[in-house]
This record gives structure tokens, C-alpha cells and sequence, in this order.
């Protein structure tokens, strides 16, 4: 009987954990705006009005679409930059930014300035309401 009581527990944290990670996936968070990233952080020019920084793997799949709605975004919006960053190569960067999954999503604002944060595929219209927010 012990048996079934635990393994009974153990499915419903185990679904608690996942409805929480499923909500909260891909959701733009606002940061504090202490962390300020340079362009010799990132590889590449800051945008003139706010720049869009992907930290992304080879073997993530979701770092593709993610990709494409970064690239779309940044291409709606003038002075929008859209900077991807091979999180295996640049482990000093994603150390010091606390990157834990692929794909993380932060939105700088023109002084490079982190204003959101993303952990997993954000939706689009998020990403826009965030720029609004940048700009």
C-alpha cells in the first residue's frame, strides 16, 4: 500500500513541476536592469534602439523557430538588432548571465541594458510588446 501512496505523490508532483515549466516557458520576465552587455560581449553592434540577444545550441530545436521570430521581429522594427550567441562557445558570458536552457532570450535596450529575459520560445507578440517597452 506505502508503494502506491508514493508512487500516487510522485505523478502528482511530477505534474505540478511540468504545469509550471509549460506556463511559464518562453514568458518575457522584466530584470532589474543592472546587467549591461557591450557589443565586445556580444559579438556584434548593439541596435540603435534596442538588440535582441538569442543564447542558442546546435542540437536545439527550438532555437530554429526562435530564431525566425527574432530575425522577423528585428526586421518589423527599425533599430532593432538581432544578436544569436553559441552558448557551448561563449561559456564565460553564459556563466556571468545565468543561462541555464537553450533557448534564453534577452531584450537590451539602446545602452545594452537587460530590460527582459526569456527562458524557452517566446511568442511573438511578446517580443514586440517587450521592444515597445525597450524603445
Amino acid at each position: 500500500m506505502t508503494g502506491w501512496v508514493v508512487c500516487g505523490a510522485v505523478l502528482v508532483l511530477a505534474s505540478a513541476f511540468g504545469l509550471l515549466r509549460a506556463h511559464r516557458d518562453g514568458r518575457l520576465r522584466v530584470k532589474d536592469g543592472v546587467e549591461r552587455l557591450t557589443a565586445a560581449d556580444l559579438g556584434g553592434e548593439l541596435g540603435e534602439r534596442a538588440t535582441l540577444v538569442q543564447f542558442s545550441t546546435a542540437f536545439c530545436q527550438p532555437c530554429r523557430a526562435t530564431r525566425r521570430v527574432l530575425a522577423e521581429v528585428s526586421g518589423m522594427v527599425e533599430g532593432v538588432a538581432h544578436v544569436e550567441i553559441d552558448a557551448e562557445s561563449r561559456l564565460d558570458l553564459v556563466r556571468r548571465l545565468d543561462i541555464l536552457r537553450t533557448p534564453t532570450v534577452l531584450v537590451l535596450d539602446a545602452t545594452g541594458r537587460v530590460i527582459r529575459r526569456a527562458a524557452g520560445q517566446p511568442r511573438r507578440a511578446d517580443v514586440v510588446a517587450a521592444l515597445g517597452e525597450a524603445v
